[in-house]
């Protein structure tokens, strides 16, 4: 099995589709291990702010059907792909790591460039793995996040309560 990690995101009904999205994906995947969830403001475009969280969940599909699965998710949480490609959201799904895989695998950059980039994809998985090593790199979470995680990136912790079938 491949323990795969999933950001996720929303900042349209936000709390109703993250809740739709994990109950998605345990219907798929089984057991789903997640991080606290963040607020954050929007990055890219002026929009309400997200909440996002980092899924941790084990498969043997291949990477391919993963973001098959995910993209289907998404779309039956009325994500709309029309506008540009930073903007408001019911449900952002997007694989960070597949296993300890790196480099370009199935014509996706593994771990997802957006770990290096936004800290309310890094710190939560400070949350659920700070000791473990980023996949292609010498360092841990933890160290990656002390090396260079973006603190100008205002991130909250916000209450949140799992409701299934939300």
């Amino acid at each position: 099995m491949t323990v795969i990690s999933l950001s996720l995101g929303s900042n349209i009904d936000r709390y109703r589709h993250i809740n739709l999205g994990l109950d998605a994906l345990e219907r798929v995947f089984g057991a789903v291990a997640c991080s606290p969830v963040y607020e954050s403001e929007a990055v890219g475009f002026a929009g309400s702010p997200f909440l996002n969280l980092i899924a941790l969940v084990e498969s043997e599909l291949s990477l391919t059907e993963v973001i098959r699965i995910l993209k289907g998710i998404e779309d039956q949480n009325g994500r709309d792909r029309s506008g540009p490609k930073f903007s408001a959201r019911t449900l952002d799904i997007d694989v960070v790591t597949y296993g300890d895989q790196f480099g370009l695998v199935d014509g996706i950059q593994l771990p997802r460039p957006e770990l290096f980039k936004n800290a309310f994809v890094l710190l939560p998985l400070v949350d659920l793995w700070p000791d473990k090593a980023v996949p292609g790199e010498s360092v841990d979470y933890q160290t990656l996040w002390q090396q260079q995680g973006d603190r100008t990136q205002q991130l909250n912790v916000v209450p949140f309560e799992r409701r299934r079938g939300s």
